[in-house]
């Protein structure tokens, strides 16, 4: 981890939260739907003068792993022409991670999943990806590159 990403880390630990929260588990679901907010302005700025479509949706997510309760996450839709990049909050634990995104390439009626997006993985507090079918010790760093490399079947 960078210095800086170091610091930003520790300034975010120092800071009030927006709310108060009964439990971790209230925690974690308003960090899932704050940092999905911030991926979706994230994307937006990436795909400036791009000419491709954003769309925001709301899913509504289960979490068995603690109260089976749903809850409603930000997703985003990308569009270009028939096609579209989908990235659905899929659970909030599991697999040693917490926040999980699938990223999808839809085209007419068919949905591949691609790909994997990880809010906090093992020590990383960052996003991180891997594609679909890789273990679990292949995880990266979600950047710039990581997405256009993802959307590249928009344009396929």
């Amino acid at each position: 981890m960078s210095a800086k990403a170091q610091f930003l880390k520790k300034l975010q630990e120092h800071q009030p939260r927006s709310g108060t929260f009964d439990s971790r588990y209230e925690a974690d679901i308003a960090e899932f739907c704050q940092r999905m907010e911030q991926l979706q302005e994230q994307i937006a700025e990436w795909l400036t003068e791009t000419g491709i479509q954003i769309e925001y949706t709301v899913v509504p997510v289960v979490e068995l792993l603690a109260s089976g309760t749903p809850f409603n996450v930000p997703g985003i839709v990308l569009v270009w022409g028939n096609r579209k990049i989908k990235f659905t909050p899929l659970f909030l634990y599991g697999q040693g991670v917490t926040g999980c995104v699938e990223v999808s390439l839809c085209v007419d009626r068919d949905t591949t999943a691609q790909s994997r997006l990880f809010m906090r993985s093992g020590e990383s507090t960052e996003w991180t990806w891997q594609k679909i079918g890789t273990t679990s010790g292949q995880r990266k760093v979600f950047c710039e590159d990581a997405f256009f490399g993802m959307i590249d079947g928009l344009l396929a």
